[in-house]
């Protein structure tokens, strides 16, 4: 038992230092393109990689499930299980990546892009991302979190070194170029890739009860996506469309700072899911792995935040360049932003983990408030970051009011 419990451990280790490899490549490869493209092509670029987040947070659903019912599914099921989450995530892969391509001149006329070529590599990818999400859900949930790494690993690698690659090669057609790169290295993130061609043979019954809680579990995760897609998203897309290029461009450059705080908070959440799901499994107590990694990402975001507002305008040259440094002044503000709703974030992954789904509701209520809010207010990309503050301030304190409500009513019931 002690010789297990060290293997998890050193793997969940190597699992933080490679998560930390892993948004250090892909913070590198936004940077680079930044200040490679200047502000205006940067932000047909960030188009792209937002619907490349977007699409991550789709995706996410699937392996969310995977994780968790690996962790609670009895073994006999398990290959019929996988093998109706393939499935579905072929149809739902191949559906949203057709709509992609389908309606790519539209994307362009709605982004102002330069290309509709961009939207239509990028949809010929979508399927790729499913399939290479529900492979991470296996090593997630099992804690093969050395294997989980490597797709992680090759997926970033490979995205990096061929878009920087041939941007450099084909300098004019940038928009298109990163759409392949982003393409290549959906493949390449495939591998490992643990798959049984059976996995599309199986036609053995299901447990009723089971299948139930699967589907339940999966509407619950994929409205929460929803809402993650929403807070996570919707400010870029809104700038891109409401403002011109130059101004979508530094806005782009001004989010891909402050979100460092998400992109931590990210690692932690992989690891939170399938720790609570098995405690929860033992009969154990959960709160106090919650209360951890809220302290964790509450210091990371205060220390950002800090640094933000003392040294912007040397973090944007250094990021960069100068061509960006009128949008240091709201640096401190995007973090602060930022950090609040990664610490929000995991009270509603920790309680989604317990398939408690209120938290989930109140996620997206306040998605949707954040979005109403920049369409009544973007009169300057100062106001739009004020809207996000107002809305994600108020999204964290609605959490910890139904955290405290929570733990009360299990104080009283455990008396």
């Amino acid at each position: 038992m002690l010789s297990t419990k060290s293997k998890i451990l050193s793997q969940e280790n190597l699992f933080m230092l490679s998560a930390l490899v892993v948004n250090g490549g892909n913070y590198l490869y936004n940077l680079l393109l930044g200040r490679i493209l200047g502000p205006a092509q940067f932000s047909d670029a960030a188009i792209l990689i937002t619907m490349l987040l977007i699409l991550s947070f789709v995706a996410m659903t699937f392996q969310l499930v995977v994780a968790k019912f690996s962790v609670t599914i009895p073994t006999d099921y398990f290959d019929v299980f996988v093998s109706k989450v393939y499935k579905n995530a072929a149809i739902v892969g191949i559906f949203c990546g057709a709509m992609v391509v389908v309606f790519a001149p539209q994307l362009q006329e709605l982004f102002h892009t330069t290309t509709a070529n961009m939207f239509t590599i990028f949809g010929i990818g979508i399927p790729l991302y499913f399939f290479m999400s529900v492979n991470r859900g296996m090593y997630q949930g099992k804690k093969e979190f050395k294997l989980l790494s490597i797709t992680y690993q090759t997926e970033m690698l490979s995205r990096l070194g061929i878009t920087l690659l041939l941007v450099f090669l084909f300098p004019n057609r940038s928009s298109e170029v990163i759409a392949l790169g982003v393409l290549i290295s959906l493949f390449v993130g495939l591998f490992p890739f643990k798959f049984n061609q059976n996995y599309f043979k199986f036609k053995a019954n299901f447990p009723v009860e089971e299948f139930k809680n699967i589907r339940h579990f999966f509407a619950i995760t994929a409205f929460y996506e929803l809402s993650q897609i929403i807070i996570n998203n919707s400010d870029i897309l809104l700038v891109k469309h409401y403002f011109e290029p130059h101004a979508a461009g530094l806005y782009a450059s001004l989010a891909l700072i402050g979100r460092i705080v998400y992109f931590i908070a990210w690692m932690f959440v992989m690891l939170l899911l399938p720790t609570v799901v098995q405690l929860k499994k033992e009969g154990k107590k959960t709160a106090k792995v919650l209360a951890k990694y809220v302290v964790y990402i509450s210091v990371i975001a205060f220390l950002i935040i800090i640094v933000c507002k003392l040294y912007p305008v040397l973090i944007v040259q250094l990021l960069f360049g100068n061509a960006y440094v009128s949008i240091a002044p709201l640096m401190w503000k995007y973090a602060f932003a930022t950090g609040v709703f990664a610490v929000a974030n995991i009270f509603a992954y920790y309680f989604l983990s317990l398939d408690r789904y209120l938290p989930v509701v109140v996620s997206a209520v306040f998605g949707g408030l954040q979005v109403l809010l920049i369409f009544l207010y973007h009169n300057t990309l100062e106001q739009v970051v004020h809207m996000q503050m107002i809305a994600m301030f108020s999204l964290l304190l609605i959490q910890l009011l139904f955290f405290t409500w929570d733990s009360t009513q299990q104080v009283k019931k455990n008396a």
